[in-house]
């Protein structure tokens, strides 16, 4: 993974293309990202809305699409589409949380271009889902579905805000089913990043997701908080 310094004090590099935020106090310490894809820029999740990551959106080509992965990630969405005239992409059962707003919603698939796909994997939240980028090697942007645990790896957590427990693992399983190790390489999570000690990628994705024991996931009791 080709090394960049930081762009500015509140945004990172990533991947080639790909552009990670401060953490959000108005999504409960979130990590957006951005896609700087042509004319294609997608912001993943709500970054903190300052005058600072504004100025870096509009110099790298400002916002088409603003998606967002889970409830908790909602921000200042109302605010973000207000600045950059952006489309909002939801999974259909968020979107009541998006009253007057202009939002296309998706149920299960929705293709944002010809490199970015949006799955939905229920279980953290009713319309949870995870945003699948081709670049790179293949990068999966997870929001809370998937996060690191103490040791940088990707796992579902049980917690006292999970919506549907044996939902969310089946959603895991169903990701291992749509991916390889040759199309999935990192993953981007929506929290948690400080296990990622400085990083905001996890590395080797799919062997990691592939070794979890996901009947033992089933059978776990509920957890404390993120």
């Amino acid at each position: 993974m080709t090394q960049q310094p930081f762009v500015s004090k509140l945004t990172q590099f990533v991947l080639e293309n790909i552009f990670a935020f401060s953490s959000n106090r108005d999504t409960l310490g979130g990590t957006a990202y951005f896609i700087v894809e042509n004319q294609t820029n997608i912001l993943i999740d709500c970054p903190p809305n300052n005058e600072t990551n504004q100025k870096f959106l509009m110099e790298h080509g400002g916002v088409k699409w603003l998606y967002i992965t889970h409830r908790t990630a909602i921000g200042k969405a109302k605010e973000i589409q207000a600045a950059f005239k952006c489309e909002i992409l939801i999974q259909e059962q968020e979107a009541y949380l998006l009253p007057g707003l202009k939002v296309r919603t998706f149920e299960h698939e929705f293709n944002l271009s010809p490199h970015t796909q949006v799955l939905w994997t229920p279980g953290y939240s009713p319309g949870s889902s995870c945003l699948y980028y081709s670049g790179n090697g293949g990068v999966l942007f997870t929001g809370r579905h998937l996060l690191p645990n103490s040791q940088g790896e990707p796992v579902p957590l049980r917690i006292a805000k999970t919506f549907h427990w044996p939902r969310q693992v089946q959603s895991v399983k169903f990701l291992i089913e749509q991916f390889s190790s040759e199309t999935l390489q990192y993953i981007c999570p929506g929290a948690n990043t400080g296990a990622l000690k400085g990083k905001r990628v996890i590395e080797s994705a799919y062997d990691k997701l592939a070794s979890l024991d996901l009947d033992t996931y089933s059978q776990q009791k509920r957890g404390g908080s993120e």
